[in-house]
């Protein structure tokens, strides 16, 4: 049952163009990149997103050039260097990986990123209110955000003395994302397994080795590799019975079992925006990097019961939404 009213921009299955269609291409030849750790399959929704945010900033049918690494780390310096050589006239970078990709790329072509880690920390801009030279965007809270996921595991398995995070050791900043885990589990006095996959194959020998080690949850961090292995890790989920916490609804709607995050589609469209604010002659290092407008948290009641975990009432009001 629905809480409350979400913002919900596409559904189903959409094609990839260059352009959006419907409209004449906007004047001047304004290029906007895109690029992108993750599948062009991986959220239908992104691209929606993407053209209301800069539908949003006055731009009707502008020109979107995509990139994806489809989860390869590796690739996403050629793809960089493959959308200066399409002339860009602002790069949108999604993740920690595509951001430090653009940003070797180019000093000069602004960036407007999205990632999960303090970009100050990270040496990403100066600060968050006067960003340096040709960066600003979103933080979205991927690491700030774990300490909550593991509160909220705590509140649904009180007594659960030992848990997990699973993490994808070639992400980026996954160092920052372990340091953050196990420093909130300390604080509330619980034993957190650090778990690590970034094939398959290595997935399915992960969470047998979560019910080996009698684990009573696994928080599965955000990364490309990870959240391209929704239905994976679902179902590894069941067939290992041990209930898993994500950052993104996407995987609660395929039956996982909780998650806690921001709205990716709002998100999108208000990093969209900001390139839109770019490409109409605002300078990056004037834009301050924001912070994500909506969070929900969301219950799958169903898996709950297969589970045999009781929400707590409190829990349940709080909750976004309550799949049954």
């Amino acid at each position: 049952m629905q809480r409350r009213e979400f913002i919900t921009l596409l559904g189903g299955t959409i094609a990839w163009p260059s352009i959006v269609h419907g409209q004449e291409a906007e004047p001047r030849g304004l290029i906007v990149g895109f690029l992108g750790s993750g599948s062009r399959d991986q959220r239908p929704y992104l691209a929606p997103a993407i053209g209301k945010g800069l539908n949003d900033a006055g731009f009707t049918a502008p020109i979107i050039e995509y990139r994806f690494s489809e989860g390869h780390y590796d690739r996403l310096d050629d793809l960089a260097e493959e959308l200066l050589r399409q002339n860009v006239s602002v790069i949108i970078a999604d993740g920690m990986g595509a951001t430090i990709a653009a940003k070797k790329a180019t000093e000069t072509v602004p960036i407007v990123f999205m990632i999960g880690a303090d970009p100050v920390t990270v040496g990403l801009v100066r600060s968050f209110s006067r960003p340096d030279a040709n960066l600003t965007g979103l933080v979205i809270f991927g690491v700030q955000l774990i300490e909550k996921r593991l509160e909220i595991l705590r509140e649904l398995l009180p007594k659960a003395a030992k848990v997990a995070l699973l993490v994808n050791p070639k992400a980026p900043n996954v160092a920052l994302m372990v340091r953050s885990a196990e420093a909130s589990a300390k604080a509330m006095d619980q034993e957190l397994h650090v778990i690590e996959a970034s094939t398959d194959s290595e997935l399915d020998a992960a969470f047998a080795s979560l019910q080996q080690r009698q684990l009573a949850a696994v928080l599965v961090v955000t990364d490309p590799f990870l959240d391209n292995q929704r239905e994976q890790l679902v179902a590894l989920s069941f067939r290992y019975s041990v209930p898993a916490m994500y950052q993104w609804r996407d995987f609660t709607e395929a039956g996982g079992f909780i998650s806690y995050g921001p709205n990716l589609p709002a998100s999108y469209r208000q990093i969209a925006f900001y390139a839109g604010r770019i490409l109409k002659g605002a300078k990056p290092s004037d834009l301050p990097v924001e912070q994500p407008t909506k969070f929900e948290l969301v219950v799958n009641l169903k898996t709950a019961r297969t589970f045999g975990i009781a929400i707590p009432a409190a829990l349940l009001i709080r909750a976004d939404e309550i799949i049954e």
